[in-house]
């Protein structure tokens, strides 16, 4: 487990272990997430990063009753 402090100024560095396996960039955004007591930052990715990343989904779906058109 990695543990970070919380700055004065109330900022985070993300390790760097972290930051290269999520080849996160200076300046990326990130959306910040509470859970409870939980934190969490997802990283903003363009649309065109996301392309591709659905391939070989199960797209069929198995309809309750009352829900089939």
């Amino acid at each position: 487990m990695i543990t970070v402090t919380l700055s004065p100024k109330f900022q985070v560095v993300i390790p760097k272990p972290i930051r290269e396996s999520l080849k996160l960039k200076k300046g990326t955004k990130l959306q910040v997430i509470k859970y409870g007591t939980i934190i969490e930052f997802i990283p903003m990715r363009p649309l065109k990063d996301m392309e591709g990343s659905l391939k070989g989904i199960d797209t069929d779906i198995i309809r309750e009753q009352d829900r089939e058109l």
